[in-house]
Order: C-alpha cells, then structure tokens, then sequence
C-alpha cells in the first residue's frame, strides 16, 4: 500500500516565500535631476546613515547642445529630444510620489539663446519646472559628491567636473582642517566656497573656475581637423590656454598631500579602459586611483586605435567614442600641468551632490564617517 500523502504537501514552503520590499516612504525620498549638453540624467534617493540609497534612476544621452557651438541656439530636434526624456523623468517622479527635489540644468541652457524658452517648453510639455544654475554651484555641488572620496592624507585637493559644455575646476587647502575631519569639511561646502559662519574647521577654497569647454563644445571647435592625432594636440594645447587665469596654474604641487579627484564620463571611460573592463562595473571603478603615467599610456591607446578602433572598442563604448578624444584632451592637459600619482575616479557628480546638499541641508544624514 502506498503511503498517504502528507497534508499540505504540495503547498510552497513558508520558509522560502521572499516578501515584498517595503515601498520608501514618499516623505523620505529626495530626486535631482541634472540635464546637461549631452545627457539628462535622474536619481531619486532615501537618506541613509551618512550617505544615501538609489530607489531608482534615469540616464539616456540627449545632445541637447548638438549645434549650439555653430548656431548660439539649441535645435528643434534636440529639444524635441529632451522633452520626452523629461516626461519620463516626470513619471518616475510621480511614481514614487517624490517629496523633496531639485531639477536643474547647465552650460547648454546657459548660453542658448532660446534657452528661457525651452525651460517654459519643459513647464508646459513635460511638467517639470527646471532651474538654470550659475557655474559656481554647479562646481560646489561636483566637489560635495566627492566628498566620501577625500583622502585624510590629502592636504591640497583639486577637484575636476568634466561636462559636455563645461568644466569646472576647483582647488581646495585642507591644511588647517584635522585629517579625520577632512571628507565632512568638503561636505560642508554645500553651503557655499566663502562660507564664514561654520563652528567647524573649514576647507579653504583658493580658486576655482568654470571653462566654457567640455567634450562636446571642445570636439565641436575642432570638427574641421581631419587628422586625428593633430586634432588631439591641438584641443589639448586649446584648453590649456583657458586655464591661465586659474591661480593655482603655474604653481608647482609635490605629488605627497596632494590629490586629483576627476568626475566626468571621459575619467570613468579611461579607468574602464585601464582596468580592461568589456562590461562597466561601477564597483570597480569609483574610487579608484590612478597614476599620471597610467591615463596617459590608456589616451596613447586611443590614439593608436584612431576613430574606427575607438568605436569599437566595448570598454569605450558606442554612445562615448565620439567624444573621448575630446575629454581624453581634456584630461592630458590637466595630468601635464599637475601630474599625480593619486588621481581618484568618481563614478559621481552633480545629480549625488545635490542630493547630499538637499539632505545635509535638512538634517537627515547621520553626522559619522563616510
């Protein structure tokens, strides 16, 4: 006789049933939303201990810039383009019923002249009331992302946002600043470069400057030189002669105390490259260092490569190879002028550090160690 069938057998087992995420709580959620020359891009966040967790995120290229060097003007297709990313960017936002956000945008929309009416273009077609922010902020917020990337060691700090119409430089002393206390003193400058009234030690900010070249404005100035490594000489010596003004240019810096921390698709491109990675893996590549001598052995591969290797190559990627020769300039130009062995890779920028302003700025970041 076969044995009976136990009771309640055939049910799933209790042990293994995985229960549903508990969904954030909309009042505890942040976004920021930087749409720049080439990308728009979205996260939306919850405060966690001293930093944040992703609940969800967007990014898709836009080339909303595409012509403005040419014409002073963004074209309809690009707007066109935007537009509908940003209602994308508007359903997310519903869909988690966001409480807290900044949307902003950048270089592109600075210097357009239609750029005020694309902004009520966004208001009325994508229901997204975008703020044009000025060059300065747009730098503080890309040094307060690096801040958890802030060595104790690091004395003098150069912090460096490579953008599609812009790039921002930012050179810090945090000599006066105890070691410990160094990440959280690049923290604080959410609240301005000059802020006098913090009880804390502060980070000084000796210079810092905005250059209305990034790595579409940069590659569109050059359009016209047909021979590849030419046309990277030439843009790398361009951009150098628009850091003349920056203070610290023609001071020499000791490599010990000293660091470089690079936040743009090109710096993030060249460590993928170095690491020798097919598929991109954040993980290994924010934070991590490298040397003058390394970036410059990845850029003389690209140029090796030239135009065709470049854009098949999978650790550069189809939606960059167009512009890496540009931010690759960019970066060469920057490693010349102060070279280091402690150049430190963000996977991180504008859209982290508004977060961690809007956060900081309410108090819901636990006061610890990043």
């Amino acid at each position: 006789m076969a044995p009976k069938r136990p009771k309640g057998a055939g049910a799933f087992p209790k042990a293994v049933v995985t229960p549903a995420p508990d969904r954030p709580d909309s009042a505890q959620l942040y976004a920021a939303l930087d749409l720049g020359t080439n990308s728009c891009r979205m996260l939306i966040a919850q405060p966690k201990g001293s930093q944040f967790h992703v609940v969800d995120s967007f990014s898709k290229s836009v080339q909303l810039g595409s012509g403005l060097e040419a014409s002073g003007r963004m074209s309809r297709a690009s707007i066109a383009r935007t537009v509908q990313a940003l209602r994308i960017c508007r359903s997310k936002l519903e869909k988690h019923a966001v409480g807290r956000m900044r949307l902003v945008a950048t270089e592109a929309c600075r210097r357009a002249e239609n750029g005020p009416d694309f902004i009520r273009r966004v208001r009325h077609d994508a229901g997204l009331e975008l703020e044009i922010i000025e060059p300065e902020e747009e730098a503080r917020l890309a040094v307060v992302s690096c801040a958890p990337l802030v060595s104790t060691n690091t004395e003098q700090l150069l912090v460096v946002d490579i953008g599609g119409g812009s790039t921002e430089l930012v050179w810090i002393d945090l000599c006066s600043v105890p070691r410990a206390e160094r990440p959280r003193a690049i923290m604080r400058l959410h609240a301005g470069f000059h802020n006098t009234d913090s009880p804390f030690p502060t980070a000084k900010v000796v210079d810092w400057i905005s250059v209305p070249l990034g790595v579409a404005t940069l590659k569109d100035q050059f359009d016209d030189v047909e021979d590849d490594g030419a046309r990277f000489a030439l843009m790398s010596w361009f951009f150098e002669e628009n850091l003349s003004e920056f203070s610290p240019y023609a001071s020499e810096q000791a490599r010990d105390g000293f660091q470089i921390i690079g936040t743009s698709g090109t710096v993030t491109t060249v460590a993928a490259s170095h690491l020798g990675l097919k598929r991109y893996d954040r993980n290994k590549v924010d934070g991590l260092r490298m040397t003058s001598d390394q970036i410059d052995a990845v850029i003389r591969n690209y140029l090796t490569l030239g135009p065709a290797g470049r854009r098949a190559d999978p650790r550069i990627g189809r939606d960059r190879h167009a512009l890496i020769m540009s931010g690759a300039a960019i970066l060469q130009a920057l490693m010349r002028i102060w070279p280091t062995d402690r150049l430190s890779v963000a996977d991180r920028g504008l859209r982290e550090g508004l977060l961690y302003a809007q956060m900081s700025a309410d108090g819901v970041l636990e006061d610890g160690p990043f």
